[in-house]
């Protein structure tokens, strides 16, 4: 059975790196979505706190805190082990704070996940 795997990545910056990784670890693709979670949402951290009209200014001085998700679907044999390790390589223990959270589910039926020709 296919595995969807999930990856929600604390700090955007290393997203591309991450990428670079499941690739060498064997990932046939991937997408990836901006994300923001529950505490940013609830505490008012998303931006909307900006003017009708805002300056460049005005939106350089706030930060808004965004994740990436990253989700993939592999095969049944898929190395989980080695892309966590690769991962890790990269964000940190995820059982660490501020790192990211991964989750894998199997997939019981997909389509279109073959290569398409262009």
């Amino acid at each position: 059975m296919s595995q969807l795997i999930v990856l929600v990545v604390d700090d955007p910056s290393k997203v591309n790196d991450v990428l670079t990784a499941w690739i060498e670890a064997g990932i046939p693709g991937a997408t990836l979505l901006d994300s923001s979670g529950l505490g940013h949402t609830l505490h008012g951290e998303t931006r909307d706190d900006l003017p009708l009209f805002p300056s460049l200014a005005d939106i350089l001085q706030t930060r808004e805190e965004h994740h990436r998700t990253l989700f993939s679907v592999v095969a049944d044999n898929f190395n989980l082990d080695r892309l966590v390790a690769a991962t890790e390589s990269i964000l940190g223990d995820l059982d660490r704070p501020n790192t990211g959270i991964l989750f894998v589910m199997p997939v019981t039926r997909a389509w279109g996940l073959g290569y398409k020709q262009k």
